[in-house]
């Protein structure tokens, strides 16, 4: 169970060994309708492309959405997750093993890894992470490395240009983590910690960085509160 932030903080976020033990859990109680995002997700993915359909998800953690891939779909697909935290791809093994799913995990920095030819690019609370100027450089990237009619769908949190509105989804957001069973010393803890490391964006700035990487169809498809689950597809 996700004790991170019990104690007094040292050091900013990091997805080290004492976060990916502990991650599953962190997710679940720290994400509202984190499984059914997820769940809502793989289903889109798999009315959408067909069998031999290349996936990747970047900054996969875990691999949770690759799994639920594997287990929901009855169609072949190559299964691809990049993630630059040992520890976490060292959890991701251990339960693709258990499974018996053959998806392919590779330990790289996923702004400089090379991208190219995918029907499907998954970034789930990913890009919040990356610095505001690479982001749609990045971004960019994702859209040039997918093939025609591709799918790049991935969750953010997402701050509201309303100040007053935005300060209220933040209290509801930690009444509901308070209801997962976290305190509120726990709570402000991980606020620190995450301070300058997760910078999100409002929902039209998240749509404008699609439109500018050259999506045409973009869509939320999931919105709770301060997070949001977005689909853009490429049309070349």
């Amino acid at each position: 169970m996700d004790k991170v932030f019990t104690k007094p903080i040292t050091k900013q976020f990091e997805f080290d060994e004492d976060v990916a033990v502990v991650f599953d859990d962190m997710l679940e109680r720290s994400i509202p309708f984190y499984k059914e995002v997820i769940d809502l997700t793989c289903k889109t993915i798999c009315l959408h492309v067909k069998e031999g359909a290349w996936i990747v998800d970047l900054g996969c953690s875990t691999a949770n959405t690759l799994l639920a891939l594997h287990k929901r779909s009855n169609k072949s697909y190559h299964l691809l997750g990049i993630d630059n935290a040992e520890a976490m791809l060292h959890i991701a093994r251990q339960k693709t093993h258990a499974y018996g799913a053959k998806i392919e995990l590779v330990s790289a920095d996923i702004t400089q890894v090379d991208l190219s030819s995918h029907d499907v690019i998954i970034a789930n609370y990913m890009l919040q992470f990356i610095r505001p100027l690479q982001r749609a450089e990045f971004v960019a990237k994702i859209y040039e490395a997918l093939n025609p009619n591709g799918l790049f769908v991935f969750s953010e949190k997402i701050v509201f240009e309303d100040k007053e509105l935005n300060k209220q989804m933040i209290d509801l957001y930690y009444d509901f983590k308070r209801q997962q069973g976290y305190s509120d010393f726990e709570i402000a803890q991980k606020r620190e910690a995450l301070e300058n490391v997760l910078i999100p964006y409002t929902e039209d700035e998240n749509k404008a960085m699609l439109k500018g990487a050259g999506f045409e169809t973009i869509e939320t498809i999931f919105k709770w509160g301060n997070f949001a689950t977005f689909i853009a597809k490429k049309r070349v």
